[in-house]
């Protein structure tokens, strides 16, 4: 049986308490796929720096793994495959205790250039799981990982921006997370893993239908 990459990173992080739990991953998905996102530019439309803090600035401007998407490019398939599979949604919930039974898969790519800025925010609503695996390459792209904040939105520590590492948590009213602005030469890459409750209302952006209940 083909090892799965995403519940073996997982296991091999243990939960980091503070200021929320959070897990920083390693080799997150195979290596094949991680190569296919950094090839996967559909066009200049999507590369972006500043959006004023906020990704919905860029709404229209987006990246998003669909049905079609997936039909198009089998590495987006198969991303989406490994992302819904059984053994991954059971190691998400037995590990972190994500509520993953009826969610829906959304899987996005972030093409973010200098200028770009995140304010402070917590993804709570309809966000059951958030995973952000870093994807970005050279040197500097290590400083380029997302900064966990307090409730105040003051940053207390940087995820590793390494390739192929990955920021996980639970969203919660404590799980304040944004990009501080510094400066990216280059693009910054992340691709961006929610699951999502059966009320989210863009369905166009989902990679795979909720699950029933």
């Amino acid at each position: 049986m083909q090892t799965n990459c995403v519940t073996a990173a997982l296991a091999a992080s243990p939960v980091l308490p503070w200021p929320y739990p959070h897990w920083q991953l390693h080799d997150v998905l195979p290596a094949s796929i991680a190569a296919s996102l950094v090839q996967w530019v559909p066009g200049t439309r999507f590369i972006g720096g500043d959006s004023g803090g906020q990704r919905a600035g860029r709404n229209g401007h987006r990246l998003f793994v669909t049905p079609a998407q997936r039909a198009a490019h089998p590495a987006l398939d198969h991303l989406a495959c490994l992302f819904d599979a059984a053994a991954t949604r059971a190691g998400f919930t037995r590990q972190c205790n994500a509520r993953l039974e009826d969610a829906a898969l959304r899987l996005e790519l972030c093409l973010d250039t200098d200028g770009f800025w995140l304010e402070p925010h917590t993804d709570i609503g309809a966000k059951r799981l958030t995973l952000l695996v870093s994807l970005s390459m050279g040197a500097e792209a290590m400083d380029w990982g997302t900064d966990i904040m307090t409730a105040e939105g003051t940053p207390v520590a940087r995820a590793s921006g390494l390739f192929n590492s990955g920021l996980l948590f639970i969203p919660s009213a404590q799980s304040w997370h944004g990009f501080v602005r510094r400066p990216l030469h280059g693009v910054r890459r992340t691709l961006i893993v929610n699951y999502v409750s059966p009320e989210w209302r863009a369905t166009e952006e989902l990679a795979q239908r909720p699950h029933a209940a």
